[in-house]
């Protein structure tokens, strides 16, 4: 059973509400492999969530169901109060990936303004929060070259601005410090709390324990598709103990 501190916030307020969730794969030998085991928790509307577990936990796996790339076995999910499997539900969100791989012969600029088109945006108000996107992510001199040319950290970069062009209220991170060096985290952290001050809700895996410590309102910790803790972080983790030092506790 997960160890649970507080009460999880009413769902009139959430941006995300999994109940019971379960996830089955085939084996390789026949049979089912269960991702997720009866996976429930909640993230409240302007709340920075950090979703922790070790590799093979089923962090990606919840983001893809959150997503609609996979269905649930069993159980629910809910975005703002509709249901994932309805196109409605993924409206309001934006999605990083851990691996970011898109059209590598557009350029960072024609990507931003493929997404934005694909969200509707005006053309004038696409060229404004294109500009304002390069700019936030550190891409201004590298805008107009061709995606294949970028480096890994360069990808997650524009990879964040394609997230945030249409202006989410949810933003879905998967490991989105990977592949930075201490400034691009830096960077990153200062990006997250800034949605947090705007009103938005960020849901993000990361091994980078340090910074959920310094972002994060509340974490939770999945082992073998289970929530194995979940609270806020001051309540979580005891005075003299880093969050690394309780993960390995409550995952061993």
């Amino acid at each position: 059973m997960a160890e649970t501190i507080n009460h999880l916030p009413s769902s009139m307020s959430n941006a995300i509400n999994i109940q019971d969730l379960v996830v089955e794969f085939p084996g390789a030998h026949g049979g089912a492999v269960r991702a997720l085991q009866g996976l429930s928790l909640s993230v409240a509307q302007g709340q920075v969530y950090g979703f922790l577990g070790p590799n093979g936990a089923g962090k990606t796996t919840t983001m893809h169901v959150l997503l609609g790339f996979i269905e649930a076995t069993a159980g629910a999910a809910r975005l703002f109060d509709e249901d994932v499997r309805q196109t409605i539900a993924r409206r309001r969100i934006g999605y990083l990936p851990e691996h970011p791989d898109t059209y590598r012969f557009l350029t960072g600029r024609e990507l931003l303004l493929m997404a934005g088109r694909l969200f509707g945006l005006s053309r004038t108000a696409l060229n404004a929060r294109t500009t304002e996107l390069l700019a936030l992510v550190g891409l201004e001199t590298a805008a107009d070259r061709r995606l294949a040319t970028y480096s890994r950290g360069m990808l997650q970069r524009i990879g964040l601005a394609q997230a945030l062009v249409n202006d989410p209220d949810l933003v879905i991170l998967d490991e989105p410090a990977s592949g930075f060096d201490p400034l691009g985290r830096i960077r990153i952290r200062e990006i997250i709390v800034a949605l947090r001050e705007r009103g938005k809700t960020v849901f993000f895996s990361s091994h980078e324990l340090s910074e959920v410590e310094r972002v994060c309102d509340r974490v939770g910790i999945l082992a073998a598709g289970r929530l194995v803790a979940e609270g806020r972080m001051a309540e979580l983790v005891k005075a003299g103990e880093s969050l690394e030092q309780y993960f390995i506790r409550v995952v061993s």
